[in-house]
């Protein structure tokens, strides 16, 4: 049985893992369009280096959680799929086997130029100026805001397989990634795992689980055993 998972910031706050929706968060001090746009990366790209740098460092001290352990779990039982929102690697870390990056990876760089070459870094951090073989500079290899999605196809086609479909910690509000939810097959069951259920997942027929993703994914475990 093929279940497919899309995860948000929610599943990797509980790691420290901060977010811009954070109000104490180190992103607080950031403004998107001074690190995340091609503008700020062609206008200042030590700034954006730093900034990128530093949730490197960030993400090298952080641990899975045991929400992201409890989907690994998962995969005993089932055809597990995640596709993630998040630019971390604590599902792979986690034992995760199949995870799709929707918004490109922290932990690897790429060319200003062709966007196919593709590295990973060793260490946290990318030094200004860093070229790669085709002569560019080096950039993270991060999708910036106002940039296409090149994962958003893959992503939509393993959706169109899911027999189950679980959403976790997002806020279904960051387009393209929350069209996602309309192409999952008609009549198949959905779950919801957040604390905060986003409106556009109320009154659909989804299996609602108000809980952080650690502790929801442990009663998640609970429902989809307890039918196995």
């Amino acid at each position: 049985m093929k279940l497919v998972v899309l995860t948000g910031a929610g599943m990797s706050a509980e790691s420290g893992i901060k977010t811009f929706r954070d109000s104490d968060g180190m992103w607080e001090n950031y403004r998107i369009e001074d690190v995340c746009t091609p503008e700020a990366l062609a206008r200042n790209p030590a700034a954006v280096n730093h900034f990128y740098n530093e949730r490197r460092k960030q993400l090298y001290e952080a641990q899975p959680n045991t929400g992201h352990k409890g989907l690994a779990a998962l995969e005993k039982y089932f055809d597990v799929k995640i596709i993630t929102q998040n630019i971390d690697d604590l599902h792979e870390r986690a034992g995760s086997r199949q995870v799709l990056h929707l918004h490109g990876e922290l932990k690897k760089v790429r060319s200003s130029k062709n966007p196919e070459l593709i590295y990973d870094l060793e260490g946290w951090e990318l030094k200004p100026g860093t070229l790669c073989e085709d002569g560019s500079p080096l950039r993270p290899h991060v999708v910036f805001f106002g940039e296409a999605v090149p994962n958003m196809e893959p992503a939509i086609e393993v959706l169109r397989q899911a027999d189950l479909f679980v959403i976790i910690g997002t806020s279904l509000a960051v387009y393209p990634a929350a069209s996602l939810l309309h192409y999952a097959p008609e009549g198949i069951p959905v779950f919801v795992i957040d604390p905060c259920i986003p409106a556009e997942a109320r009154h659909r027929g989804f299996y609602l689980i108000e809980k952080e993703a650690s502790e929801g994914v442990k009663e998640l475990q609970k429902i989809l055993l307890g039918k196995c």
